[in-house]
């Protein structure tokens, strides 16, 4: 096995690649929640910014508003979210996690923690931690290319 720089990897195919592969083993692990990945996706932004509108959520996460909504909807079906007033401004409804969906996410952040580390077992726990923590670092940041 060559290494990256006999190789010259491009970032784009390196990442490309690593996203295909942990796409094809977690898929079926949130096939079962409404919305399966993006379902997921909503749950989980739902907890890392707590109780926000849905048009901060989509801002988040990066979707648009018509198909949060629709996924809120879902969500809120399966009893995994609730709309509710916001104290501030009753014209603004606000997306929290139930107790059901907490235990949902929680559930589903352990069976895909299990597939990450198999995926990242070429690497050291510290640099698994590092990689996490960067990658982080760099979705979290702001886009400055305007």
């Amino acid at each position: 096995m060559s290494t990256p720089q006999e190789t010259d990897t491009d970032f784009g195919w390196a990442l490309f690649a690593v996203v295909r592969r942990y796409r094809h083993r977690t898929d079926e692990l949130v096939a079962d929640l409404p919305g399966g990945p993006r379902g997921y996706q909503v749950l989980l932004g739902s907890q890392q910014i707590g109780p926000k509108s849905q048009l901060a959520l989509a801002h988040y996460l990066g979707l648009d508003r018509t198909v949060l909504t629709y996924l809120i909807d879902d969500l809120a079906a399966a009893g995994l979210v609730e709309r509710r007033p916001d104290p501030a401004d009753r014209r603004v409804r606000r997306v929290e996690l139930t107790a059901r969906g907490s235990t949902v996410l929680a559930e589903t952040r352990r069976r895909l923690r299990g597939v990450e580390d198999d995926l990242l077992a070429p690497l050291t726990p510290a640099q698994r931690e590092s990689l996490r923590t960067l990658l982080h670092l760099v979705a979290t940041s702001e886009d400055t290319a305007g």
